[in-house]
Formats: structure tokens, C-alpha cells, sequence
């Protein structure tokens, strides 16, 4: 880790396990009218929630520890474009709440509209981050990886914005390719990466 990027990346990541532990504060107890584990299963929207904006969460840490691998000094505008990612990424719980309320109360349409529009929000800011980062040099010489994390980011905003123009169709088949996005953002990398050293 570059001293230059050291503190960026040090802040980014506090933020990230912040934003992640915040999401189990929205898990509720059972209700006491219940039995324990009636109540406990009753609760399975909000579990499922956590499930997949957990797996969110730790997918971007991991791409913005991969994007940041390559990134050998900062200046202002990479911190600001990198605190409006921070941004999006402690905005997750919120979304995630909402999602888990709409589906025990039945108001699903407008909670689904609401929690992928955040995704694709978080998917430009991502994409701003990694283009700041390219044209003003701040990235390494080894510019081979830093193309396939290009590939990767690339395909985000116009996955997302099909996820959110799905939803005013079929709200479970939404959020199946929200997460099978997280998928794909976890393993692309890679993959390409292992494709390129052939």
C-alpha cells in the first residue's frame, strides 16, 4: 500500500465495516406474540436484506481494494470522488431497511424502484472513481489489470439501470439480477485476470 494512498484507503475501509455492522442494527426481534421461531421466520425479509446489502457492501470493499492496488498517489480530486463513494456505500442501509418493511407491508414496487436506483447510483460513483483515477495518471504503469477492472466497471451502470427498469415489470426478478450482479462484480476480475496471464 502506497503511503500516499495508505490514509484514503485506511478511511475508505473504516467506513466500509461501519456501513456493513449498521445493517444488522435494522434486524428486529421476534415478535412477542409469536412463538420464538414462528417469529423468527416471520422475519425472513429483513434477514434476507442483510444477506444480500451485506454481500453488496463487502463485493465493493473488495473491488475498491483491487482498483486501489494500482492507484500510486492522490491528490483532491481522487479523495473527493472517493468520498462520494463513501457516500453511496453508508447509504446502503437505509434502501435496505425500506426494502425489508415493503415486503412485510406489501408496498414492494416503490421500495424495489428505490433500492435499485441506489445501486445505480453506487455503480456510477464507482465508475467516476476509476475514471478519475485513470485520467489523471494516478494509476501504475501496469496498466494491463487496470483495463480489466475497466471491462468490469463498465458493465455496471447499464446492468443496474436494466435492474431498475425491470422492477416496474417483476420485482423478484430485479433483485435475483441485483444479486446476481454482486456475483459477477466478486468473480469478473478475476476471471479476466486469469484469462489475461494466458
Amino acid at each position: 500500500m502506497a503511503n500516499e494512498t495508505g490514509r484514503i484507503e485506511a478511511f475508505s475501509d473504516g467506513v466500509f465495516s461501519i456501513a456493513a455492522t449498521l445493517l444488522v442494527l435494522e434486524l428486529k426481534p421476534p415478535a412477542v406474540n409469536l412463538p420464538f421461531w414462528q417469529g423468527l421466520v416471520a422475519l425472513w425479509p429483513g434477514f434476507a436484506a442483510f444477506l444480500l446489502s451485506f454481500l453488496f457492501i463487502g463485493i465493493m470493499w473488495i473491488n475498491h481494494h483491487r482498483l486501489f492496488q494500482h492507484v500510486r498517489r492522490s491528490d483532491d480530486v481522487l479523495m473527493l470522488t472517493n468520498l462520494l463513494l463513501l457516500l453511496g456505500v453508508v447509504w446502503i442501509p437505509y434502501p435496505t431497511s425500506l426494502m425489508a418493511q415493503a415486503v412485510t407491508r406489501g408496498n414492494i414496487l416503490d421500495a424495489a424502484i428505490f433500492y435499485n436506483g441506489s445501486y445505480l447510483a453506487i455503480a456510477l460513483l464507482f465508475n467516476l472513481l476509476f475514471y478519475t483515477t485513470v485520467r489523471r495518471g494516478l494509476v501504475d504503469r501496469e496498466y494491463a489489470p487496470v483495463r480489466h477492472i475497466a471491462r468490469s466497471y463498465l458493465v455496471g451502470p447499464a446492468a443496474y439501470g436494466t435492474c431498475l427498469a425491470v422492477t416496474w415489470i417483476n420485482v423478484p426478478l430485479s433483485l435475483a439480477m441485483n444479486g446476481a450482479m454482486a456475483l459477477y462484480f466478486l468473480l469478473a476480475p478475476s476471471l479476466q485476470g486469469e484469462a489475461a496471464r494466458e
